[in-house]
């Protein structure tokens, strides 16, 4: 089994400029959160395991609403709250299966690459169940095992593949255990997201360490992919932005 993540002794210090949306990519993610945050007016979201705040703002202008930022992470917390604010978003501390709000406060709930992280998932699906409305939906965007894409990276850091695969759950495995849960599954989307305009700003990125992926690679692999990534970077004459298609799980509270 893979070793969780902290957030707090590694990722904190790079991943708010590591993972810098660019404007392309708040944009097509903001329609993609209006379009299916569902019926009903959106009072109240919660961005669930939102680290430094990169999408929180996202979605307090996408829907002109209080928006709460829950993150277990103490220091991924404290740059949110020092370069993530907003006049109308909070950041508490909590976690997937212990969110600090009262039961059916919420109209809408994000989880941007959170999922994999969670530890106990079953635990965590109840208690998202617990504190959205009735007819509500979760959005969760994230890998899923048996939709892999053919990402950029694997190409440099082959065994991120495989890391993936051990990491993140199926589409029907997900599905299943929010059903239990009393969820029912929306849709399944596709929105394009753009890391960077090019070869060279990616590499720049890519040196900040701001995957979480690369806390289970070695050093030696971790260097190996950079230089062969940094050659090619030297070569590129056109830029060529580096982009993907992402899925976005969409879920209706029952």
């Amino acid at each position: 089994m893979l070793e969780r993540v902290d957030y707090d002794r590694t990722q904190h210090a790079g991943y708010a400029k590591g993972r810098a949306l660019l404007p392309v990519s708040r944009d097509n993610w903001r329609r993609a959160f209006r379009e299916h945050a569902g019926p009903g007016r959106v009072r109240t979201v919660l961005d669930v395991g939102s680290g430094t705040g990169r999408f929180t703002p996202v979605l307090a202008d996408a829907f002109g609403c209080a928006v709460i930022g829950v993150e277990p992470a103490e220091r991924m917390r404290a740059v949110a709250e020092t370069e993530a604010a907003r006049p109308n978003v909070e950041y508490r501390s909590g976690s997937a299966a212990d969110l600090p709000v009262p039961d059916a406060s919420a109209d809408l709930a994000l989880m941007f690459l959170v999922w994999h992280h969670v530890p106990d998932r079953a635990a965590a699906a109840a208690e998202l169940a617990r504190v959205l409305r009735p007819g509500a939906r979760l959005l969760i965007a994230t890998t899923l095992a048996d939709r892999r894409k053919d990402l950029l990276l694997y190409r440099y850091f082959p065994r991120t593949r495989e890391i993936d695969g051990a990491l993140f759950p199926t589409r029907a495995e997900t599905a299943d255990l929010f059903a239990a849960a009393g969820f029912e599954e929306s849709a399944l989307v596709e929105v394009h997201h753009r890391s960077a305009e090019s070869l060279a700003e990616y590499v720049e990125r890519q040196r900040m360490r701001a995957l979480s992926v690369y806390e289970h690679l070695t050093d030696e692999e971790y260097e190996e992919g950079m230089a062969a990534m940094e050659a090619d970077a030297a070569a590129e004459t056109e830029p060529v932005p580096v982009e993907a298609e992402c899925d976005l799980l969409v879920l209706s509270r029952r």
